[in-house]
C-alpha cells in the first residue's frame, strides 16, 4: 500500500492537535521538513493512478505541486487547535507544524483537488458509515479509504494493494474476499468495507489504541511491533514515530487532516464538486450469467456507470453459476430491470455466452484430423515381424498416407506389437471376414 497511500495521505494532511500535546509534537517533528517535501513530490504519482469518472473527464488533479512553497505565516496555531478540539472524535486528533502546512496547502493552494475528494464522500461515506456502525467501530475510520485510495475502487498500488481499502491479495483472502478471473471483491465497496472492519477490529484487539491501529493498517502490525520494540516498549504513536517506516509517519497526520478538512471545508470556501454517481442505488441478486452490456443495451443506460457502480466485475461479467452475486443499479433502474429481466438475460446471450464456440485445433493437431471413408469398418491391426506400412496398406486396400493419418504417424517406422487403426473398405472387410472393431 506504500506509493498509493503516500500520495493521498498528502492530499488531506492538516494541522490538528490537542493543546496539551502541541508543543511536544512540534519539537518531535520539527526536523521533518525534508520528509514533508518528499511526500508532496509523491502526490502527482498517486493522483495520476487515481481514476474516477468526472463530467469533464479531467483526471489531472495535481500540477507542479512539488514547486509549491507553503507560507507558514498567517493563521495562528490556536485557530486550528481550537477547531480540532471542537470535533467530536473518539480518535485523538493531535497537532503539529507539518499538519498545519498541509492544511494550508489543501485549503488554499490545492482547492480543486480537495473539492473533488469532498464530492466523492457524498457517495461513499454513507456506505462506510452504515457498515462501521454494524461493527461498532468509530465513524472517523471512514477517512481511511480517503488516504488509502483517494476513494478510487480501481486503485492498484505498485505492491498490488487493490481497491478502496487497499487490500493485498493475501489479506483479502484471509478476510474472505473473493478474488478470481471474473471478480475482485477488493474493488467492491460493500464487501471490502466489511473485510476492512473485521481487520480493524482484529488490530484493535492487539493494540487497544486507534492511532496505532491506523498505523498498523498502513504498514502492517509487524512494522508497528518492531517500532514498539525499538522504542523500548513505548506504545504511544508519537513516541514510536521515528521508528516507523517513513511513509507511515505521514499516514496518521493525513488521517487527522482529512478529518479537519471534511468538517471545516465550508469555512475555507471549498465546495464539493458534483459527481456522476446516482444519489440512490439498490442491489439485485443475479442467479445466472449476465453481462453488463446486456443491461446497458436493453435498458439504454451508460455502460460506464454500470462499471462504476459494480467495479468488482473485472470482465463486465457477473459469473452467477452456482452462486448468486449482487448487481448495484440506480434506484430508478431497478423496476425496469425486474420488468424486463427475461429479455435482458436473453439479449445477445449467444454472443456473450456462446458455449459452442471452440478454438479450431487444425493448426496444432492437424495430424489427428482425418476423414473416415463412408461404409468402412474400423479394424485394429497388430504389427507382426516383417511388416512394413506399404505391405499393410496393400493388404487392406488403403494408402500409406491414410494409415499414417489415422494413427498420427510422422514417419514410416513401425515396431512389432504396435497397434494400428485401419478403416478397411466394406468389400475388402467382407472378403477378409473382418467385423466391426475386430482386432488382429
Amino acid at each position: 500500500m506504500k506509493k498509493l497511500k503516500r500520495l493521498v495521505l498528502l492530499i488531506f494532511i492538516g494541522i490538528v492537535a490537542e493543546g496539551s500535546q502541541a508543543q511536544n509534537n512540534q519539537l518531535l517533528l520539527q526536523n521533518d521538513s525534508v520528509m514533508q517535501q518528499e511526500e508532496l513530490e509523491q502526490m502527482d504519482s498517486l493522483l495520476h493512478k487515481w481514476y474516477i469518472q468526472q463530467p469533464n473527464d479531467d483526471n489531472n488533479l495535481v500540477v507542479n505541486i512539488e514547486d509549491d512553497s507553503i507560507d507558514g505565516s498567517g493563521t495562528p496555531d490556536s485557530f486550528y487547535i481550537k477547531r480540532l478540539q471542537s470535533i467530536n472524535s473518539l480518535i485523538d486528533l493531535p497537532y503539529n507544524q507539518i499538519i498545519r502546512n498541509f492544511i494550508k496547502a489543501y485549503t488554499e493552494k490545492k482547492r480543486d483537488k480537495v473539492e473533488v475528494m469532498l464530492g466523492l464522500t457524498n457517495y461513499y461515506f454513507p456506505l462506510f458509515e452504515e457498515i462501521l456502525d454494524q461493527y461498532q467501530l468509530p465513524q472517523e475510520l471512514r477517512f481511511l479509504p480517503v488516504i488509502e485510495s483517494a476513494l478510487n475502487p480501481r486503485a492498484i498500488s505498485r505492491a498490488g494493494a487493490t481497491g478502496l481499502w487497499q487490500f493485498m491479495y493475501g489479506t483479502g483472502r484471509r478476510y474472505n474476499l473473493t478474488i478470481n478471473s471474473f471478480i475482485d471483491e477488493r474493488r467492491d465497496p460493500i464487501a471490502s468495507t466489511h473485510a476492512a472492519c473485521r481487520f480493524l477490529k482484529d488490530l484493535y484487539t492487539i493494540y487497544g489504541d486507534w492511532t496505532l491501529v491506523i498505523a498498523a493498517y498502513n504498514c502492517g502490525p509487524g512494522n508497528v511491533n518492531k517500532a514498539i520494540r525499538r522504542s523500548g516498549g513505548k506504545k504511544n504513536y508519537w513516541d514510536i514515530y521515528y521508528y516507523l517506516p517513513r511513509e507511515t509517519r505521514g499516514y496518521v497526520p493525513a488521517f487527522i487532516a482529512a478529518n479537519y478538512t471534511y468538517h471545516f471545508y465550508k469555512d475555507h470556501n471549498l465546495e464539493p464538486k458534483p459527481i456522476t454517481f446516482p444519489p440512490i442505488t439498490d442491489t439485485i441478486m443475479v442467479n445466472d450469467m449476465l453481462h453488463l452490456k446486456q443491461i446497458a443495451e436493453v435498458l439504454d443506460f451508460p455502460i460506464e456507470m454500470l462499471r462504476d457502480l459494480n467495479p468488482q466485475y473485472k470482465m463486465d461479467i457477473i459469473p452467477a453459476k452456482g452462486r448468486s452475486h449482487t448487481l448495484r443499479l440506480p434506484n430508478e433502474l431497478v423496476g425496469p430491470f425486474l420488468d424486463r429481466e427475461k429479455e435482458i438475460y436473453a439479449y445477445k446471450d449467444s454472443i456473450f455466452f456462446n458455449q459452442n464456440i471452440l478454438i479450431s485445433p487444425n493448426k496444432f493437431t492437424a495430424s489427428y484430423q482425418y476423414e473416415i471413408p463412408a461404409g468402412s469398418i474400423r479394424y485394429v491391426y497388430r504389427v507382426k515381424n516383417g511388416d512394413v506400412l506399404g505391405s499393410i496398406a496393400e493388404r487392406y486396400n488403403v494408402s500409406i498416407r491414410q494409415i499414417k493419418e489415422w494413427n498420427n504417424l510422422h514417419r514410416n517406422l513401425i515396431r512389432i506389437g504396435q497397434k494400428l487403426v485401419i478403416y478397411v473398405p466394406e468389400r475388402t472387410a467382407a472378403r477378409m471376414g473382418i467385423a466391426h472393431d475386430k482386432k488382429s
